[in-house]
């Protein structure tokens, strides 16, 4: 098994991401994030937001838990505009994945308890849906494992606790690679990973096949709503 840095894995995984298409952004402060968010949702829905107007987004945004946040994802928000007319903003389209907006970012920074870099953010319309923790190979998954906690519990929920819509979790050290759901904590274990199998029931362990197999952005948005009832092993 030839060495194989962190910093080579992510980049070789943005642009693996980026021919699954994947629209290659640079987020690398708070402001960018939010910038981005703005831009996507207006896309998205065909219009565009005041300050104002994208501001009262942000607050509904902001509410909820982790799972109170995954409803809201899915569901849609009646914004009273400027002009005191409504229009009801949609965050996701689960009937049309297609129509959805994929990008892919890395080296995220948020401040909170201690500044947090993120190695790979997936996000669909402007909203980070998959996190993506890398170890160089011959270190252990629980380390990646125990990164995305320490993330959870010193920056998630910075910047509106736009970081706790992330659905799916994904960690690799490239030859072994695997997935989670976001749970909160405590409860969040190591026994909650499993690897992602194809339709023999084989385990796809290295990084490249998995990405492939799972993160393609035809599939990945169905994906993230499915994974409690398809084929996986711990």
């Amino acid at each position: 098994m030839s060495y194989q840095s962190e910093a080579v894995l992510e980049n070789n995984l943005v642009k693996q991401l980026q021919g699954l298409d994947y629209s290659g952004v640079t987020l690398n402060t708070e402001a960018a994030v939010l910038s981005n968010l703005k831009s996507q949702l207006e896309v998205f829905n065909g219009t565009v937001f005041s300050e104002k107007e994208f501001g009262s987004i942000l607050n509904h945004l902001a509410k909820g838990n982790v799972f109170e946040k995954a409803k809201s994802l899915r569901g849609r928000f009646q914004l009273t505009l400027d002009n005191e007319e409504s229009f009801y903003v949609r965050f996701f389209n689960s009937e049309e994945r297609d129509k959805n907006l994929f990008q892919v970012t890395n080296q995220i920074t948020q401040e909170g308890t201690y500044k947090n870099r993120y190695d790979v953010t997936l996000l669909v319309n402007g909203l980070p849906l998959v996190q993506i923790e890398l170890k160089r190979r011959g270190l252990e998954l629980k380390e990646a494992f125990k990164q995305i906690n320490r993330y959870k519990r010193h920056s998630y929920w910075n910047n509106y606790g736009l970081f706790n819509f992330v659905q799916l979790f994904v960690i690799s050290n490239g030859v072994d690679t695997k997935y989670f759901s976001n749970n909160p904590l405590p409860t969040l274990t190591f026994k909650q990973t499993f690897f992602w199998a194809d339709t023999h029931n084989r385990n796809i362990k290295e990084l490249s096949a998995f990405t492939n197999a799972f993160l393609d952005s035809a599939h990945s948005g169905k994906n993230a709503g499915k994974i409690h009832s398809s084929q996986r092993n711990p």
